[in-house]
């Protein structure tokens, strides 16, 4: 008879998470690295009780926002390639539901976060508790049913005895190439607390390694004959590259074969950005080289990305007579776009096709076309990030100046407006985890707290947050998080005076500027204030200073980087200028009627395109 030990629901999950190891290198690691927590009535007594006796094994990280904390967590899952991994616990009600947000973020991602929200009273003794949300027609539901839809695994855990079977099948999610996502395991606060016989086995360590999956043979052939039959090869790399960890792999096929590569926002760094193979990024916020290539392309070879609108210029970019092959781990993705699939680990297909590969000839003309292209684009980026002396410095120049700062090893994090567009293009990478943009679910908010993730996954790095105001006002507080736990970040705060990026897609579209920008939205007579964020930052706790040019930006850098706690730099800039050279078109709908001559311009615009785009469906 198997030895058992007496243990709170509670205690039993949180000892379980620490006999979780990974295998990183040769080097055996724990799984989860920290909990977030804030707490209330819905999970203080339990697992923050559980937590209290663990902590020196098992850190507790207190934050100011639940949303906010999961953002850190799931860029610290990010930033170490889907390795280590964090959960959070928030109360029952508004602290639960306020991690959705971020649920989604990891789903769209596929990033791997353990969610542990507080839920009502599985006795339903003392209901309607405070906080419940009373469902009249179905007594099952709770607000942390919002979760289902944003969790690659979900499980309500209504008797203590049930960890024996959901916590094996949560680790399988959070760990597994395919399924990798977030995992809510909704703990109703009685059963947090109620005890039960757990068998000693249960928390044995249990080592998880990363599962590579070799392809199909006949799968394997089709994509090397698809190969061998092109004459303009261009791979586009995604972010399956980074958690493969097949950055050699891409760099020995695409210099053996000398195919030019372009780069997905979650892809960017699998190559440094000197690379002669690195034309840059591609789709609506891609590089003219990249674009120019893949319209001209013979066959697209997509490695580890799901090729949304934005990297396939909503599908009317790409010459609709390429053949598409897609190299996935998942088959999910490759079969979109109508592509011939690849299944299998990137890391060991990549190596496969280059060592079966090596009597292919590569095409003189296309390697001279990629050069060119790349040349041009690289002398664009210059002039775009470079300090003009302008009265409102652009986004891009902006963007040189924070680059030119940063180190070898340093990390930029953003996630939304118009700055994903300008990174994207001009950020030159130099090393394969430089560049980190939540651009799956464009989440404004991320940027501050996803750069206090960044920077505990990666405390040796400079990280610097880029954030356009309107993101800073909708999310700010984990700067007095960072200041609190001593993981310095530099945050550079683009004030345009509101949503800038939207107030541009609105005119673009034919609109005129509508509840976008501060000055053209509702407000008491004399208009909207202008917000002090270097003075909002250090009632935070971060050192701060505002900043009238790129000159006086270059030098707040040098001051940033040698501070010793958080440090915020605001400047404002141009609400219009962005760098149009590169982008290809994105399908955002335009009225068929409309009483503006501008929005049916913007229509007849729009149907053209259309019209490409239906020869790639």
């Amino acid at each position: 008879m198997s030895k058992t030990i007496k243990l709170t629901m509670a205690q039993a999950a949180i000892k379980y998470l620490m006999a979780q190891k990974t295998e990183i290198n040769g080097e055996i690691k724990p799984l989860f690295t920290g909990v977030w927590a804030i707490f209330g009535h819905g999970n203080v007594a339990g697992i923050g009780e559980a937590l209290y006796h663990v902590q020196d094994e098992l850190p507790t990280y207190r934050a100011h926002n639940e949303q906010g904390m999961a953002h850190s967590a799931i860029a610290y899952a990010k930033t170490l390639n889907r390795q280590q991994m964090m959960a959070c616990t928030a109360s029952a009600g508004p602290g639960s539901t306020n991690m959705v947000t971020a649920a989604a973020v990891a789903h769209v991602n596929r990033l791997p976060v353990l969610f542990l929200p507080g839920d009502t009273f599985a006795t339903r003794m003392p209901d309607p508790v405070l906080q419940q949300v009373e469902n009249f027609h179905d007594h099952t539901l709770t607000s942390n049913d919002c979760f289902k839809p944003v969790s690659r695994f979900f499980d309500r855990i209504t008797r203590p005895e049930q960890l024996l079977t959901s916590l094996p099948q949560a680790m399988r999610v959070l760990t597994d190439p395919v399924e990798c996502g977030p995992v809510t395991l909704a703990m109703p606060q009685d059963v947090q607390t109620m005890a039960y016989d757990y068998p000693e086995h249960f928390f044995a360590e249990k080592i998880h390694r990363l599962r590579r999956q070799a392809p199909d043979d006949t799968e394997l052939e089709q994509a090397l004959a698809l190969i061998k039959s092109a004459k303009k090869p261009l791979l586009i790399a995604g972010g399956g590259v980074h958690y493969s960890s097949a950055l050699a792999e891409l760099n020995n096929l695409a210099t053996s074969l000398s195919i030019p590569v372009g780069e997905t926002q979650a892809g960017k760094g699998a190559l440094p950005w000197d690379h002669p193979q690195n034309m840059g990024s591609i789709g609506v916020t891609g590089a003219a080289s990249t674009n120019t290539l893949a319209e001209e392309s013979d066959l697209i070879i997509a490695v580890g990305t799901r090729l949304g609108d934005f990297a396939s210029g909503s599908r009317a970019m790409i010459n609709p007579d390429a053949k598409l092959l897609c190299l996935n781990v998942a088959s999910f993705d490759t079969v979109k776009h109508y592509g011939q699939s690849l299944v299998g680990d990137a890391k060991l297909t990549l190596k496969l096709l280059a060592d079966k590969l090596t009597d292919i000839t590569p095409n003189n003309e296309w390697i001279a076309r990629a050069n060119g292209l790349r040349n041009e684009w690289l002398s664009m980026v210059e002039t775009a990030t470079t300090d003009r002396g302008t009265q409102l410095p652009s986004d891009g120049e902006v963007v040189g100046a924070v680059n030119r700062a940063a180190g070898d090893n340093d990390i930029v994090v953003c996630a939304a407006g118009g700055l994903p567009g300008e990174l994207q293009k001009l950020w030159q990478t130099r090393n394969d985890r430089g560049y980190h943009m939540e651009y799956g679910y464009s989440c404004m908010g991320y940027e501050i707290a996803g750069g206090l993730g960044t920077k505990m996954a990666k405390p040796e790095s400079e990280v610097f947050v880029m954030v356009g105001d309107g993101s800073y006002l909708m999310l700010n507080s984990e700067i007095a998080t960072s200041v609190m736990l001593g993981y310095k970040i530099i945050v550079v705060v683009l004030d345009n005076r509101g949503y800038g990026c939207i107030h541009r897609l609105q005119q673009f579209c034919g609109g005129p500027g509508f509840n976008n920008l501060l000055d053209d939205c509702l407000t008491v007579e004399g208009g909207a204030p202008k917000t002090d964020f270097a003075a909002h930052a250090a009632a935070l706790g971060a050192q701060s200073e505002q900043v009238g040019n790129i000159a006086e930006l270059e030098q707040a850098l040098v001051r940033a980087k040698s501070a010793q706690c958080s440090y915020v730099i605001s400047i404002d800039t141009d609400a219009l200028a962005d760098t149009k050279d590169g982008g290809a078109w994105w399908d955002v709908a335009v009225p068929e009627v409309s009483q503006r001559e501008q929005v049916r311009s913007a229509r007849a615009i729009y149907d053209s395109f259309k019209a490409k785009q239906q020869k790639n469906l």
